[in-house]
């Protein structure tokens, strides 16, 4: 049986979540605690950032790695287009959503999260002991007031110019290259979900987001095919 070491939280979690949902896998998940757990991944896999696959003998590392791993293991369906030109759009755009993307959705959570006390707690993963979740989401935001000196403006309105061109792109098409489902459209949708967190994450985040991005009616199309997404491959 596969194992999935993971924040639950994690975009880059919620990626191989989606993946392997994709290729009808099934996995056992070890939801990592902070700190002590951190070593214990270390010890597995050499490194402490998640996630981490064990498939057997095999330790796969970061999601990209953990995405070809499972292509290979279960080809059918696939997730990169047989059509060359179109498998480097899938890759360039994946590579995109991990680092430019998914560099702007940090920026506007951590904004977001400096003023909400509920959405600071529920971000913490789910091994975080009781007594630390209650001090963070009981932190005044006074406290986290600092964290809006080193925003970068020009990221988030950066950001919001790429989710926009995903908007008007998605309202044309109902995948991002070609006609059907890539590893693009499920890297993009794993850093859409920190964005306005959709059922599977459970409470107290289903359905709360960043104000300003998740109840900007002009994004709505880009939230439904988000869902849409999710839906294909069974997660809601």
């Amino acid at each position: 049986m596969l194992e999935l070491h993971q924040f639950r939280h994690s975009a880059f979690c919620e990626k191989v979540r989606l993946v392997l949902a994709a290729k009808g896998l099934a996995y056992n998940v070890v939801e990592v605690t902070p700190g002590v757990g951190q070593l214990e991944l270390f010890r597995l896999s050499g490194q402490r950032q998640v996630p981490v696959l064990v498939d057997g003998a095999d330790v796969i590392s970061d999601s990209t790695a953990i995405a070809q791993h499972l292509e290979a293991k279960q080809p059918i369906p696939s997730l990169l287009p047989a059509d060359a030109a179109q498998r480097a759009q899938v890759l360039v755009l994946e590579d995109w959503a991990d680092t430019a993307l998914a560099a702007g959705v940090r920026l506007a959570l951590v904004q977001a999260a400096a003023a909400d006390p509920v959405l600071r707690g529920g971000l913490l993963p789910d091994a975080t002991p009781a007594s630390v979740r209650s001090l963070v989401g009981a932190l005044p935001a006074g406290v986290l007031s600092s964290l809006g000196q080193v925003i970068d403006h020009g990221g988030l309105e950066q950001l919001r110019a790429n989710l926009q061109s995903l908007c008007a792109l998605v309202q044309q098409r109902s995948y991002l290259v070609g006609d059907q489902l890539s590893l693009a459209d499920l890297a993009v949708a794993a850093q859409l979900s920190l964005l306005l967190f959709p059922v599977s994450a459970g409470a107290p985040l289903a359905g709360r987001g960043v104000p300003g991005l998740a109840d900007d009616p002009h994004l709505a199309p880009l939230w439904a095919w988000r869902d849409g997404i999710g839906a294909q491959v069974g997660r809601p």
